[in-house]
């Protein structure tokens, strides 16, 4: 897998892959629940089974935004 921060895994690839896998922090209940309740236009409250709430730090961003930049320059979609 390829990383975009040599000390922490906070984002990656597999090689041939062009979907990013994201690390963050578990929410707590109170928060996890907030999210749940919020209602984006198009788009049921709550969230899918098959989805995770996480928490990104702010000091991710520059890492995260490297990632997207990688990722655009490659052509992947």
């Amino acid at each position: 897998m390829k990383t975009c921060h040599r000390e922490a895994r906070a984002s990656w690839r597999k090689p041939l892959d062009t979907r990013r896998v994201l690390q963050g922090w578990k929410p707590d209940e109170r928060l996890e629940a907030e999210c749940a309740a919020f209602e984006a236009p198009g788009h049921a409250p709550g969230v899918p089974a098959h989805e995770a709430v996480i928490r990104i730090p702010a000091r991710m961003v520059p890492m995260l935004r490297e990632a997207c930049d990688v990722a655009e320059r490659a052509g992947l979609q």
